[in-house]
């Protein structure tokens, strides 16, 4: 199956019987690293260094920083 960088819409072939949810896998265009939420259907998600690449688990922590 084949689904769409965020970063770069370059299309990128997973076999969603071979991938479990938690695993990462790379962009080979622009080398985002994306990590599967969803097998069923198949859905990535952006990493950044902490994980998601959410703005509200980013607040969280900036919050826990003070």
């Amino acid at each position: 199956m084949a689904v769409v960088c965020p970063e770069c819409d370059t299309p990128i072939l997973i076999d969603a019987d071979e991938v479990e949810e938690g695993e990462t896998v790379q962009c080979e265009e622009c080398g985002m690293e994306l990590e599967i939420v969803s097998t069923d259907p198949l859905e990535l998600a952006p990493m950044d260094d902490v994980g998601y690449d959410d703005e509200e688990d980013a607040h969280a922590l900036d919050e826990d920083e003070e």
